[in-house]
């Protein structure tokens, strides 16, 4: 038989229920085989005394009471239910008052005690998946008298099957009821702060807290932390007027919420709050380092982690958090130190080998990385992890053959496809063209979810080659292959001529943004095709300027294709010789990110304006940046 809570008991029973408890034994016998839960779960909730929680209550310290989620997680595993039995139910659903069948609102308040047929009819309904009358009975009978066991069970069928605000009208009218049970404040607390009714989470908090200023609000917070900036302020209000110096929960949750908007020194006082009662609790003492960093320099920042983890030396997250900090501030020596000294405490740590080795490759210390990557090899779980950074390492190191040797050894799903794709650069480097196809046959082969990937891939060599006829042909049977495969369809179309296969490649092209309205990349390159055939189209100019204009802190910011669409705006310009417009559309960009077509569009333009020194300086930077004769660069210009 299940109990609900440590207070549960069971009580002397009335006489008129042993002619109920008859009944019981008799249904149990029949049925115990395959359905033991359901009716344990209506005798304990029917025959059970309430578990008051009272000012008797003693213990100092209010813990939250097993959580309905718990209950509901009890009632759910019950057994599959047989056709003998779904007769018996029938009987005993049909024995039920009508009074059972009565919405909650309309249920007499304390009439009698919870009835046993009423609960079984409850349990099951919900067995039958009509969780709409369990939840109706059990809210019903809920609302009796000593029934807080049903009420747990009813608000725990509540809260899986209908909305946090029904959850919370429900768990309030019951509380409302029985004011002196305190674990329905927990409740009441927890729902409304979930349902975001700040107001009655304000009052309820406040009146635990009353009740007991270092209760354990812990499990009320869980999960309840707003996602948007008008739930955090209203929260905010609502937990200000709240006395939270002794209590820790309560005082880190609006230290969290100062912080972010950016209210350090009075956040830091919440914080200090907490830390006075559990000074070495690891996540106070990180969100009081994130306040430092915003009031104070770095150094003393670093001082605070650095005593708080001296205190816990085996507190692996505060090793990460100063390493990370260190990290952020780019000194990566301090950072790889204090890497070692975590390596030498927490040996057996892989995650802490891998960051340690991947920092040694960020500061040129291969010979670190490479010692620590193959203590990681002996891992099963880290073995991919670590070839790829061994062969990345080998990279750096330019021993390029042992660096195939270890990515060609990746089978990670997630690493495999980079890993191969280096392995055909070393190739091509080699000028092994056959051996890079080699590689992307078999990558196809061995990870057919990368198959799309190897045929493009295979299709930019064959470009790079000059058969970009045969790249054309190899891509359009890849597509039959995979129709819908949005990669494969615009690699073919950027291979078609904006000119010659014009319509081709706007249908192409329709089709893309059809599959996907937001891609950027098809947007511009639709723009390009436009104006290859229309100078100066209003719809691809409106493209390609909106693509200038995402700013770079936005998510869809890209800088290669935001230089694109500059590219495809300056080559209009030019064609309209709008010289000037071109100098203004790609001067800065090139002189911070220097690409071979930005310069060519810009020496056209100051060819046009006649500025021969501009063009001389231009001239000699192309040459010396893409080892471009004079020639080589005319050749090019001629491209655009």
């Amino acid at each position: 038989m299940i109990f609900f809570g440590s207070s549960f008991r069971l009580q002397p029973m009335h006489h008129d229920q042993s002619r109920l408890r008859s009944l019981l034994h008799a249904i149990i016998e029949r049925l115990c085989q395959r359905h033991q839960l359901t009716l344990s779960l209506a005798v304990c909730l029917c025959l059970g005394l309430p578990a008051h929680a009272n000012h008797a209550n003693s213990s100092s310290t209010i813990k939250l009471p097993e959580t309905p989620s718990v209950i509901a997680n009890e009632a759910a595993a019950t057994a599959s239910t047989s056709p003998n039995m779904l007769n018996t139910q029938t009987q005993i659903t049909e024995s039920v008052s009508d009074i059972n069948r009565l919405p909650p609102s309309e249920t007499p308040a304390n009439f009698g005690e919870p009835s046993l047929y009423a609960l079984l009819d409850a349990e099951f309904a919900a067995d039958r998946d009509d969780t709409a009358r369990a939840v109706t009975i059990y809210k019903q009978q809920s609302f009796k008298q000593d029934a807080t066991a049903v009420f747990e069970r009813a608000l725990s069928l509540s809260l899986r099957n209908e909305s946090v605000e029904d959850s919370l009208r429900f768990a309030k009218a019951w509380q409302d009821q029985n004011p002196d049970h305190v674990p329905a404040w927990f409740y009441v607390a927890h729902l409304a702060l979930r349902a975001h009714d700040y107001e009655l989470a304000g009052e309820t908090l406040n009146r635990i807290l009353s009740y007991d200023p270092r209760a354990d609000l812990s499990e009320i917070l869980i999960g309840i932390y707003p996602n948007t900036d008008e739930d955090k302020r209203e929260l905010l209000a609502a937990l200000q007027p709240i006395d939270s110096e002794q209590n820790a929960s309560l005082s880190v949750l609006k230290a969290g919420l100062l912080y972010q908007f950016n209210e350090p020194e009075i956040a830091i006082v919440h914080i200090d709050r907490a830390l006075a009662r559990q000074p070495d609790y690891v996540p106070f003492i990180t969100l009081r380092a994130d306040i430092l960093r915003k009031t104070e320099p770095s150094e003393t920042v670093i001082n605070y982690v650095s005593q708080a983890r001296l205190r816990n030396p085996d507190s692996k997250s505060l090793y990460l958090y100063e390493i990370r900090y260190l990290l952020d501030l780019k000194q990566n020596e301090q950072a790889w130190q204090l890497l070692l000294d975590a390596h030498e405490r927490f040996v057996d740590d892989e995650e802490i080998t891998l960051l340690a080795a991947l920092v040694s490759l960020d500061v040129e210390e291969y010979a670190s990385a490479d010692q620590l990557l193959n203590m990681l090899a002996k891992s099963p779980a880290y073995l991919d992890q670590a070839y790829y950074y061994l062969g990345i390492s080998a990279e750096r190191q330019q021993r390029f053959e042992q660096a195939k040797y270890y990515l060609n050894g990746v089978m990670q799903e997630d690493l495999v496809l980079e890993a191969r794709r280096k392995v055909v650069s070393f190739e091509l480097l080699n000028d092994d063209v056959d051996a890079a196809v080699a590689t992307l046959e078999k990558l196809r082969k061995d990870f057919s979810v990368f198959a799309p990937d190897s045929f493009v891939m295979q299709a930019d060599i064959l470009w790079q080659q000059n058969e970009s006829d045969e790249a054309l042909r190899l891509l359009t049977r890849a597509s039959r292959k995979y129709p819908n495969n949005e990669m494969l369809l615009f690699a073919r179309a950027q291979l078609l001529d904006d000119k010659n296969d014009y319509i081709v490649k706007r249908t192409l092209l329709n089709h893309l943004q059809a599959l996907d309205p937001t891609n950027l990349s098809y947007q511009l390159s639709y723009a390009q095709l436009l104006l290859a055939n229309e100078r100066s189209s209003e719809q691809a100019l409106a493209m390609a300027t909106a693509i200038i204009q995402i700013r770079y802190d936005d998510p869809r910011y890209d800088n290669e294709l935001h230089l694109q669409a500059l590219n495809v705006l300056a080559a209009d310009a030019l064609a309209t010789e709008n010289y000037q417009q071109v100098i203004d559309y790609l001067q800065t960009p090139y002189d911070v990110f220097p690409t071979l077509r930005s310069g060519t569009l810009l020496l056209r333009a100051y060819q046009g304006l006649g500025n021969n020194e501009k063009v001389e300086a231009l001239l000699t930077d192309l040459q010396q940046r893409f080892s471009f004769g004079q020639r080589n660069v005319n050749d090019r210009i001629q491209l655009y």
